[in-house]
C-alpha cells in the first residue's frame, strides 16, 4: 500500500510521499547520514525530513542586515557562503542579491576555527577572490578559512565538515572483512575507478571509505545502508538471490546490459542481476505506445528492435513487451528512462476503459464530433480550391484541397485528419496521457514547434502541444523522406534540421545505416501547400535541392538557401522562405481575439490592396496574419518580435 502523500508548498509544488532512502538530497545537495524525507516520483526530487523543516524566513549570521527567505530556486545558482552550486532549495535576500543554500543555513562556519590538532594556530573565516586549497590541494573562490601567520587557505567545506566529527575515521564494513576502512576527506586515489564497489556510483569527493591495501571505496550511502546479503522476491526470480561484492563482468539477465561488479547471483540458475534492476518495474505505460507493456525475463522475440531507442533487442535476455502487440519489445533500461516512464507501478491497478474516440458516426458522411456537440458535421471529400476563411477550427489552416468536415449548420469545420484525433493519446515528448482540448480561451506556446495557436491543443499540466505536433506519431512518414520512417530517439543531442538547418534537441530521426535525416516538429508539421498574395497560385513546400549560385525570396528580397525546406511557384521559379510565407502568427484563427500581456489583440487577415502598416517594425506587413489592437484604425503588428516593441510605445 502506497504511503499518504503530504504537502510541503515551501519545499516543493507537487505533493510528496515519505521515503526511507539514503540518497543526496535535493534540498541541500548533501549526502546525510540519514534515510529520512520526502520524494517527488514526478520530479525525481528528494528531501531530507530536517530540510523540509526549515523555516520560511531566518535571520542569519552571515547576513545581520536583513532577514533570508526560503526559496526554491536561486537567482545567483551559488551559494555566497561556501560557493558551492544550489540544487534546488536557498535561502535569499533579494534587497543583497545574497543566496545561502540549506546546508550553509543550518550549519554557519564559525567566524574562528580552532583543529589544533592539525593546525597549531587558529584560523580566520575570510573572504577571497581566488584561492589554492593547502588541504585538497584544488582551487576555490568565495569564503575560506585563512591562517594569516602561515599564509595558508582551506576550503571552508575541507575543514568545518571535518570538524563537526559527524563520521568515524575507521568503520568495519560487512563487506570488507580483511581490513577497516578509513574515511577520506580529501581528493579520492589516483589508482581508484572513482566509484563505489557495491553501487558503482561516482563517489563524491571529500567524503567517503576506502581502503587502500585492497583499492576498495564505498560511498556513504553503502557505507550506512548497505546491499542486503540475500533477496528473495519471486517477482524477480523464483530462487533466493544472494549478493556478490566482487568486480566481475557479467550481463544481467533483466536488462541484458554488461556489468562490472556487485551483482545479485542465482546459483541454482546462473542467474544474474544488477543491483537496480531488482526494483524494475512489473506493469507500465511508457510515452510512445497505447498499451501497457509487461517485463518479462526473456523476450523471446527474434530479430526486433527497441520501441524507444530502436536498436536491436537481444531476445535471449528479459525486458518489457506488450501482450497486444506481437513482436513490440522494449530494453528494460530503455522502458524505465525519466523521459519515457512517468514512475508509476501499474500492476494491480485495473487499465482505463475510457472512450477516447472524438466522434460518433451518425451515417457513412455524418459525424457529431465532442468539439461541436450542438451540430453535425457533414463529410467533403475534396476541399475548397482556396478560401482564406474557410479553415479548420483544430489546426487553424485553411481548408485548402484536403477533405473536410463541414457543420450543416454553421462556418465550423475540421480537416479529416483533425476530426479523427483522439481524446486522450501518449506522446513521445511527455510521459503522462495528453487530453485533447478543444477551447483555448487565449493562445499557447507549442512546446515542439513553438508556435503560436489559438486551436485546439493536447495538454497535460504546463505540457502542451497543438494538434499537428501533437498528432505525430511514431513512424512518422514525411513527404521529404519517404523511402524511411522518422522516429524520436531521446536524448541523442542537438542534431541539425534538414528543413531549417538549425540545431534541434527534439527532433525526428531516420535510423536508417548510413543515413543522417533530421527533421525538427516544426518542419515536419509544415502545411505542404499554402496560398500567398505574392502569386496567384497555391505555393507548394519544397524539400530543398542541391544548387549553384544565388536565390532571392520573392517576399523579403534577402537571399535564400536552396538546401533548406522552402516554398515555391507553380513554374519553380521562386523559392520563398517559409516564414515569410506564414509568418509567426499563422497558427491563430482570424477573428478571434488574444491577450498578449496585458494587451488584446484582433487576429486579422492580410488581405487588404493597401498592406497595412507595422508599429513594430515601422513597415508594411508582408504576413499573411497580423494582429490588430481593437478599437484602433491603425495599429498593426505583424511580427512576434514587434509585440514587444508595440507594447513598449502603448
Amino acid at each position: 500500500m502506497e504511503s499518504e502523500e503530504v504537502s510541503l508548498p515551501l519545499i516543493h509544488e507537487h505533493p510528496m510521499t515519505p521515503l526511507n532512502d539514503l540518497r543526496k538530497g535535493d534540498c541541500c545537495g548533501r549526502l546525510e547520514a540519514i534515510s529520512d524525507g520526502y520524494y517527488c516520483k514526478r520530479c525525481d526530487f528528494f528531501v531530507h525530513r530536517e530540510c523540509s523543516e526549515s523555516s520560511e524566513f531566518i535571520k542569519h549570521p552571515s547576513h545581520y542586515a536583513h532577514s533570508l527567505q526560503l526559496r526554491n530556486n536561486s537567482h545567483n545558482n551559488y551559494c555566497n557562503l561556501c560557493r558551492k552550486d544550489i540544487t534546488r532549495l536557498c535561502y535569499r535576500c533579494d534587497i543583497c542579491d545574497f543566496d545561502v543554500d540549506l546546508y550553509c543555513a543550518k550549519y554557519p562556519p564559525p567566524d574562528v576555527l580552532d583543529i589544533s590538532e592539525t593546525h597549531h594556530h587558529k584560523l580566520t573565516l575570510w573572504l577571497r577572490n581566488r584561492f589554492d586549497c593547502d588541504e585538497c590541494g584544488n582551487f576555490g573562490y568565495g569564503l575560506s578559512y585563512q591562517c594569516r601567520e602561515c599564509d595558508l587557505d582551506f576550503h571552508v567545506d575541507c575543514l568545518w565538515n571535518q570538524s563537526e566529527a559527524k563520521h568515524p575515521s575507521e568503520v568495519n564494513h560487512t563487506y570488507h572483512l580483511l581490513h577497516p576502512l578509513k574515511l577520506h576527506t580529501g581528493k579520492r586515489p589516483n589508482y581508484s575507478d572513482g566509484k563505489c564497489r557495491l553501487c558503482e556510483r561516482k563517489i563524491e569527493d571529500r567524503l567517503f571509505y576506502h581502503c587502500c591495501a585492497c583499492n576498495f571505496s564505498l560511498d556513504m550511502r553503502c557505507v550506512l545502508n548497505p546491499p542486503a546479503q540475500f533477496v528473495l522476491d519471486l517477482k524477480v526470480h523464483a530462487h533466493q538471490l544472494i549478493f556478490r561484492p566482487r568486480l566481475d563482468s557479467f550481463t544481467c539477465n533483466a536488462c541484458g546490459l554488461s556489468g562490472d561488479r556487485s551483482p545479485y547471483i542465482c546459483v541454482h540458475c546462473d542467474f544474474m542481476i544488477h543491483q537496480e534492476c531488482l526494483a524494475l518495474p512489473r506493469l507500465i505505460n511508457i510515452n510512445r505506445h497505447d498499451h501497457r507493456v509487461s517485463r518479462t525475463s526473456v523476450l523471446g522475440v527474434v530479430n526486433s528492435v527497441c520501441g524507444v531507442c530502436r536498436q536491436k533487442v537481444d531476445w535471449t535476455w528479459g525486458g518489457y513487451s506488450c501482450l497486444r502487440c506481437p513482436g513490440y519489445v522494449v530494453h528494460s533500461k530503455c522502458a524505465t528512462r525519466k523521459d519515457v516512464w512517468n514512475g508509476k507501478e501499474l500492476e494491480g491497478i485495473p487499465e482505463e476503459t475510457e472512450d477516447i474516440e472524438p466522434y460518433v458516426v451518425i451515417d457513412e458522411n455524418t459525424i457529431q464530433h465532442f468539439s461541436h456537440k450542438e451540430h453535425y458535421l457533414r463529410f467533403h471529400v475534396n476541399g475548397f480550391l482556396w478560401e482564406e476563411n474557410k479553415r479548420c477550427s483544430a489546426c487553424t489552416h485553411p481548408i485548402c484541397l484536403q477533405s473536410f468536415y463541414g457543420c450543416v449548420d454553421c462556418d465550423f469545420i475540421l480537416h479529416q485528419s483533425c476530426a479523427e484525433s483522439p481524446k486522450k493519446k501518449w506522446h513521445v515528448l511527455h510521459n503522462d496521457r495528453l487530453t485533447l482540448v478543444t477551447s483555448v480561451a487565449n493562445y499557447f506556446c507549442c512546446a515542439a514547434c513553438h508556435r503560436m495557436s489559438n486551436g485546439f491543443m493536447y495538454q497535460c499540466g504546463s505540457m502542451k502541444l497543438d494538434v499537428l505536433c501533437g498528432s505525430i506519431s511514431e513512424p512518422f512518414v514525411h513527404p521529404s523522406h519517404a523511402n524511411h520512417p522518422l522516429y524520436y530517439i531521446p536524448r541523442v543531442g542537438k542534431k541539425k534540421c534538414k528543413g531549417c538547418s538549425k540545431n534541434r534537441l527534439a527532433v525526428l530521426t531516420c535510423i536508417e545505416s548510413g543515413c543522417e535525416f533530421v527533421l525538427c516538429f516544426h518542419c515536419a508539421t509544415l502545411p505542404q501547400v499554402v496560398k500567398h498574395r505574392v502569386d496567384d497560385h497555391p505555393l507548394s513546400l519544397c524539400y530543398g535541392e542541391k544548387a549553384s549560385g544565388k536565390y532571392w525570396c520573392d517576399i523579403c528580397e534577402k537571399q535564400t538557401d536552396p538546401k533548406r525546406f522552402f516554398y515555391t511557384c507553380k513554374d519553380h521559379r521562386a523559392s520563398l522562405h517559409t516564414k515569410c510565407v506564414l509568418g509567426d502568427f499563422a497558427g491563430l484563427m482570424p477573428r478571434r481575439t488574444i491577450k498578449y500581456g496585458s494587451t488584446s489583440y484582433e487576429v486579422v487577415l492580410n488581405k487588404s490592396i493597401s498592406r497595412p502598416f507595422c508599429r513594430g517594425c515601422e513597415s508594411h506587413c508582408m504576413y499573411p496574419i497580423a494582429l490588430k489592437i481593437p478599437g484602433t484604425s491603425d495599429i498593426y503588428v505583424c511580427y512576434l518580435d514587434c509585440l514587444g516593441r508595440v507594447r513598449r510605445h502603448l
